[in-house]
């Protein structure tokens, strides 16, 4: 299948500084994107590339087959088919609910605007409210507004930068599961930037992970944890640290945990000191164990506790438990590593 959204090798400039470069990366209809990265990275200014907001110095952006910007040429954000949802939602005080999702489809017909606003009003769970003004609604009603409106002119790429930030936590998890199901069950391409972790994982089918304007890894949730092509996409997503260690030979490491093995080879030369990333999951209990760590710190998570370890030399690192072993601060205890894989890179 073909992608609907194909970004090519672009560069965004401002004032003639790379603020986006050479950035590549591609959706098909119906899929659904993360972009994560730290604040200044180039995740909102890439978003708006794609909506036509910012022109592209070098490379391509195409949405569904038609090239969109090209350096000096670019289409207007009206006629690309997309719809945009922003972090303040950017609604019009002055219309009420149904105003605002009628907005953007005022070419339409009469009757069939009404059971287009009808029909959104439905989806999005606003029944009732299509009368009601901006300033009568919850911060979630207002949102569900903002994501209707940008719905009902059935775009083919939807594009949402952290529309769900200032929810509380149990609305932003419940209001994002809905709308990806809905992006789904519409086919429409979304393509969400996001701080929050979790929130990326549970949503997409691909995740990039970007750092000073540049696209470091664009992968599935899975291997950007489990596989990170780097050592900064290793230490940003998920929990973890790294234990030095020896390479003894090409899939075997030697480290205070013992020797370590993987279960591939790494072109790395024998001998050579490398660090090891050790996620929670990775360091199981077990009484049985000749090697003790001391418990720093806890943190209950309900079904596990995240605890905090000290080795003997001093070393910390991390271990989830299941919650039913409970251990108190400066305790020892028994400790494995249970990694499929090993994730080295050369010694920081």
């Amino acid at each position: 299948m073909s992608a609907l959204l194909q970004v090519s090798n672009i560069l965004v400039a401002y004032d003639h500084t790379p603020v986006v470069h050479d950035l590549s990366l591609h959706l098909r209809k119906g899929e659904f994107g993360c972009l994560l990265g730290p604040s200044g990275c180039g995740k909102t200014t890439l978003l708006r590339a794609i909506a036509g907001f910012e022109p592209v110095a070098n490379g391509r952006i195409e949405i569904d087959g038609a090239c969109v910007s090209t350096a000096g040429s670019t289409v207007a954000p009206e006629q690309r088919r997309i719809g945009m949802v922003f972090q303040d939602n950017a609604l019009f005080p002055h219309l009420n609910v149904e105003g605002n999702i009628d907005f953007g489809i005022r070419a339409l017909r009469s009757g069939e605007r009404r059971a287009r606003v009808n029909e959104m009003l439905d989806m999005m769970g606003l029944q009732g409210l299509g009368g009601r003004y901006v300033h009568e609604l919850s911060g979630g009603q207002q949102q569900r507004v903002a994501l209707a409106r940008a719905l009902a002119p059935r775009p083919a790429l939807m594009l949402l930068d952290e529309p769900f930030s200032s929810l509380d936590a149990d609305l932003r998890r419940r209001l994002a599961r809905e709308v990806r199901q809905i992006l789904g069950e519409l086919q429409i391409t979304g393509l969400l930037v996001t701080h929050d972790q979790n929130e990326a994982f549970a949503l997409a089918d691909h995740v990039g992970v970007m750092r000073g304007g540049e696209l470091l890894q664009w992968d599935s949730a899975y291997n950007l944890y489990h596989e990170p092509g780097d050592r900064f996409v290793a230490n940003f997503v998920g929990q973890g640290v790294f234990l030095r260690g020896t390479l003894v030979d090409s899939d075997a490491v030697q480290t205070e945990l013992g020797q370590l093995r993987g279960n591939r080879a790494y072109q790395l030369r024998a001998g050579q000191a490398v660090d090891v990333l050790l996620r929670p999951d990775d360091i199981v209990r077990d009484s049985n164990s000749e090697i003790r760590a001391t418990v720093l710190g806890r943190a209950f998570k309900g079904a596990d506790i995240l605890y905090s370890l000290a080795l003997a030399s001093g070393t910390s690192i991390l271990s989830l438990f299941p919650s039913h072993h409970y251990h108190a601060i400066g305790e020892q205890v028994g400790i494995r590593v249970a990694a499929d894989h090993l994730v080295i890179f050369p010694a920081d």
